[in-house]
């Protein structure tokens, strides 16, 4: 005969296959009634303190959790915030992770959406908009301002490192502009005038790094001994235009890459060619990602700093969320774009982590 009490046989155990514990369960194996368990999760009057105490015993042991999704839908909030971003950008990584804790201090949680070699952007936010999140956040967007628009009449978006203007929803990014200054600048003090600017035609951002290359190597008079290259964003991309590049234009002493993916390839592929980095070619990246320290890189990158973007975004998707909850008149979009520095290291002839920031 089994040696088990009458009230530890109203108790089942954990269910298992990986079923959620319910409050049924833990109305069942704490022998009270699962209006009593309500009333306690709840966190309203109506229970005794050691009915409340002890049901919070049993739900702690069973591993209970409230649905707090569910009800908030059924207030009509889900205080979900989608975050749409490129798989193959580890910089997106980064934001991220600071985005994750930005939403959380602002009292949010976030649902991802990749957008990869199978599944575009536009999916990408129609998979987010399924789940009712209350707001997007969208890196590198490259979807045009009417596209951009139609989204933003149905939940508010924010664009982070995508530059638009649009007064229907907001955007934030670093200083793509004067970050190709300080580049061009950079290079050029340091003796440099045959530089090479490798692009991501399509790519958000390099529409204004292509236009702010021209622009500041005319500035600083070497216009004639500048190209421009068509790459990509992504280390196969940076190496294949590379290699390309330096047939083309031999004299070649310096590159500035669309982003640090890109200019990883570009370090790679010219020490395949026999150049050596920094003396017989310069390198220059953006984003100033963790790859960007590697000891066998060290590569002189235009700093985007994460945390602020995230801070930025998070705190502006969450304005206009709270906004249309209180029935508040919606705001003229906002767009910020947020100081840059040049982090020198030696891929470009530095020594050190030294910092020039954008004025």
């Amino acid at each position: 005969m089994s040696d088990v009490s009458a009230g530890d046989a109203r108790r089942p155990a954990r269910p298992g296959g990986g079923r959620r514990v319910t409050m049924r369960d833990v109305a069942d194996a704490a022998g009270v009634s699962q209006p009593l368990v309500s009333i306690v999760m709840r966190d309203v009057p109506g229970a005794s303190p050691e009915s409340r105490a002890h049901v919070l015993q049993v739900a702690a042991r069973l591993g209970y959790r409230r649905d707090e999704r569910a009800r908030m839908l059924k207030q009509g909030r889900s205080r979900l915030v989608g975050i749409v971003f490129h798989a193959a950008q580890p910089f997106h990584g980064q934001l991220i992770d600071e985005l994750q804790l930005a939403a959380r201090a602002a009292g949010y949680n976030v649902s991802l959406a990749a957008v990869t070699k199978r599944r575009g952007e536009a999916d990408a936010i129609e998979a987010l908009l399924g789940e009712r999140v209350e707001g997007l956040v969208l890196l590198g967007a490259s979807l045009d301002e009417p596209q951009l628009n139609r989204i933003a009449d149905e939940v508010p978006v924010v664009t982070v490192a995508s530059q638009y203007s649009s007064e229907r929803f907001d955007s934030v990014s670093m200083d793509d502009a004067r970050g190709t200054e300080l580049a061009v600048q950079h290079l050029h003090q340091r003796g440099h005038s045959r530089i090479l600017y490798l692009g991501a035609p399509g790519v958000s951002g390099d529409e204004v790094r292509t236009a702010t290359f021209l622009e500041a190597a005319a500035e600083a008079g070497i216009g004639d001994e500048i190209a421009i290259v068509a790459g990509g964003a992504s280390e196969a991309a940076g190496a294949e235009a590379i290699a390309d590049a330096l047939q083309r234009y031999p004299d070649t002493t310096a590159v500035i890459a669309f982003n640090d993916r890109s200019a990883q390839g570009v370090v790679a592929q010219a020490r395949l060619l026999g150049k050596r980095v920094p003396e017989d070619l310069a390198v220059v990246g953006f984003d100033n990602s963790e790859q960007a320290e590697l000891p066998y890189l060290q590569l002189t990158s235009l700093a985007q700093d994460p945390a602020q973007l995230a801070s930025a975004a998070v705190e502006m998707v969450v304005g206009r969320v709270d906004a249309n909850a209180e029935g508040e008149v919606p705001r003229i979009g906002e767009h910020r774009i947020l100081p840059t520095e040049l982090v020198v290291r030696s891929s470009s002839g530095g020594s050190g982590n030294s910092v020039e920031r954008s004025r």
